[in-house]
């Protein structure tokens, strides 16, 4: 009893810390893509054991990593979708997480930059036996570069958008590429006003004829931290709700 007591302590130590920083989860593995331009570029699989299921490729904000998503993929493997979280080189240390992929690129690079690294999650996901569909989940920034995503790769399915706004340059740049996306689309946004217009206009501007604009109504914060208990104790089951059942349409 008392070995088992003690492996037991073990085993939470290590899933805490690993070399001094967290360690990812014990379904989470590590897997490295190779952008158009040379870049590596680091992501961590959950997976749920079969790769003809969905996979939901999980784009983060700005300053953040992988680590936005670590309270969200477990959920996601348990209502049935593999994911994808990736370090994108637009990001930063958040989540007491450093971003891999811009700290051995040497620089945060710009949110136009990151659009590199979306496409190779999507190359990385066809290359690697995934049969299901290709799901696009973008938090902030890159909830916008996932519309110019879906805009040109016939292989994404559907796309879920937290918090997005025109943060790419030019007044029209995500709405011309929301006006050429055909596949079901979700948004939503921070409970406010201007977050809400944001994604408004966005949202009229999409072509496909399966659309939800969600408007919280318990609470919702910026990105897919709205999802986050950590983030958003009022509002976060409110907001799963409206992604689940988005999702089951989908899947």
């Amino acid at each position: 009893m008392f070995r088992s007591l003690l492996a037991s302590l073990l085993a939470a130590v290590l899933t805490l810390t690993l070399g001094g920083q967290r360690a990812q989860a014990a379904d989470s593995n590590p897997v490295t893509l190779v952008a158009s331009d040379g870049v590596k570029v680091y992501g961590w699989v959950s997976s749920t054991g079969d790769k003809s299921k969905p996979i939901i490729l999980l784009f983060h904000q700005a300053g953040s990593n992988h680590a936005e998503y670590d309270p969200i993929a477990p959920e996601l493997v348990r209502a049935g979708f593999n994911t994808l979280a990736l370090d994108q080189r637009s990001g930063s240390e958040r989540w007491g997480q450093p971003n891999r992929t811009a700290k051995e690129l040497g620089r945060n690079a710009t949110y136009n930059d990151a659009f590199k690294d979306l496409q190779a999650a999507v190359a990385w996901a066809k290359a690697s036996g995934y049969t299901g569909k290709i799901i696009v989940w973008g938090s902030s920034y890159s909830s916008s570069l996932v519309f110019l995503l879906a805009a040109e790769q016939p292989a994404v399915s559907a796309v879920l958008s937290f918090s997005p706004g025109e943060y790419l340059g030019g007044e029209t740049t995500v709405k011309d590429a929301a006006a050429k996306v055909k596949v079901p689309v979700f948004i939503t946004s921070a409970k406010s006003k201007e977050e809400i217009t944001e994604a408004k206009a966005i949202f009229t501007a999409v072509a496909a004829a399966q659309k939800t604009q969600f408007i919280p109504q318990q609470g919702g914060v910026h990105g897919s931290s709205t999802l986050r208990k950590d983030k958003n104790p009022r509002g976060m089951d409110e907001n799963w709700k409206a992604v689940k059942t988005f999702l089951d349409s989908v899947r």
